[in-house]
């Protein structure tokens, strides 16, 4: 047996480690769609789509994306294009554009349209 090589062993394994560590760490990217009126905007319910995996979540904004006009104008069935991190509170962003939702992942679509013409349907009876 040589030493020399079970740690050589034991130092690849560490490397492996902390490139897969690192690796999790990264930017992700994901879209998403306002589900609900935004009453608290650190914390907006939306529909996301991470590798076409959509999902409920809160897209949980910091203060520099609280700060950004278009995240102060942000209402339902808004689309975005974000990315960030995913916790176990929801999708923690770093960058949000506001996209047509034609740019959406198919995954998202369906759910984007029905909200548009759910907003139409209730808002329309204001206009009379």
């Amino acid at each position: 047996e040589n030493p020399m090589f079970l740690l050589l062993m034991l130092f690849s394994l560490i490397v492996m480690g902390a490139a897969s560590s690192v690796q999790a760490d990264s930017e992700i990217l994901g879209f998403a769609v306002v589900s609900e009126a935004p009453i608290d905007k650190a914390q907006v319910p939306a529909k996301v789509s991470i590798n076409d995996a959509v999902s409920e979540m809160k897209l949980l904004a910091s203060e520099t994306i609280l700060n950004n006009l278009i995240w102060k104008k942000l209402e339902i069935c808004h689309a975005m294009r974000l990315e960030g991190y995913k916790s176990p509170e929801g999708f923690q962003i770093v960058t949000v554009h506001v996209i047509d939702a034609s740019m959406l992942p198919m995954s998202l679509q369906s759910f984007a349209g029905d909200c548009l013409i759910k907003k139409a349907i209730e808002v329309a009876p204001l206009r009379d």
